[in-house]
């Protein structure tokens, strides 16, 4: 059997965590029956989960391919299939296949550089998984920068781990925002893309972005003014993506395909960003 048919055969996943992390959002971890992963895969690639009776769904793997135990999805609550995992419970069994997709390029075009991620919301969701790839091989890259911004506190997904983690790692630094004002933080308060303009940062990094349209869109034009070129800013749109194989057609950007050609595209090789991917 070959790599593209095994990924369509569905294997059998038990949720053995569930953790919630917003209002919206849970982090679902997931193995086998035996315990252990479903199947080996790169940062930013994607799974199928399916609920038999329910639907199907695309999601990003949002724990790192160097975590050799459990894959993890952080998944917010905004459709059939995803009010139906939101009310699953440790022990609930699932289908998964995968994985899906071109990964981000962390092992050529990353390693060496230093590093500017860019997310807003459940933006973070799929560079938690390019993130924590590159904090355990902390010497193959230069300096992180992480800009993370939500609508508020109580929405910054990973919260938890960026405070206990990430902020205490050498050689990174993270850079929280909200969009409004609220009791109890004293960080800063404005919207990712102005924010990443008044950081200022050199133009000398690899930059991988991933939030709603409207922020990618803005960011972008703002890294360009800053002196940023296309070829330096990566993205995902795996939200696109529908049957995974290049079939469906539902995830088509002009001359590509999502699944087939991304989900992670360099921003220089899409025509122009679609308003609604």
């Amino acid at each position: 059997m070959n790599n593209r048919e095994e990924t369509l055969i569905p294997k059998i996943g038990v949720i053995t965590d569930v953790r919630i992390d917003t209002p919206d959002v849970k982090t679902f971890r997931v193995v086998t029956p035996d315990g252990k992963k479903a199947f080996e895969h790169r940062p930013g690639q994607c799974a199928m989960l399916s609920i038999p009776g329910v639907g199907e769904a695309m999601f990003s793997i949002t724990s790192s391919p160097t975590n050799a135990e459990f894959m993890e999805f952080s998944i917010k609550k905004c459709g059939c299939v995803t009010e139906w995992l939101h009310q699953a419970e440790v022990g609930q069994q699932i289908t998964i296949r995968g994985p899906y997709g071109n990964p981000f390029p962390v092992d050529d075009a990353f390693k060496g550089q230093d590093l500017l991620f860019i997310a807003g919301g459940i933006g973070l969701a799929p560079l938690r998984s390019v993130i924590n790839y590159c904090r355990h091989y902390r010497e193959n890259y230069g300096k992180i920068d992480i800009v993370y911004g939500s609508r508020s506190k109580d929405d910054l997904v990973d919260y938890d781990e960026i405070i206990n983690e990430w902020v205490k790692d050498d050689g990174i630094d993270v850079h929280l925002t909200i969009d409004n004002e609220q009791e109890g933080w004293d960080g800063h308060v404005g919207f990712v893309p102005n924010y990443v303009k008044e950081l200022g940062f050199d133009t000398n990094k690899t930059v991988i972005i991933c939030g709603p349209p409207i922020m990618i869109k803005f960011t972008l034009q703002g890294l360009i003014e800053m002196g940023y070129d296309k070829t330096q800013v990566y993205t995902t749109m795996e939200l696109r993506m529908k049957c995974g194989i290049g079939k469906c057609g539902r995830c088509n950007i002009g001359s590509k395909y999502v699944c087939k050609d991304g989900p992670v595209f360099r921003c220089d090789e899409l025509e122009e960003l679609p308003d609604e991917y």
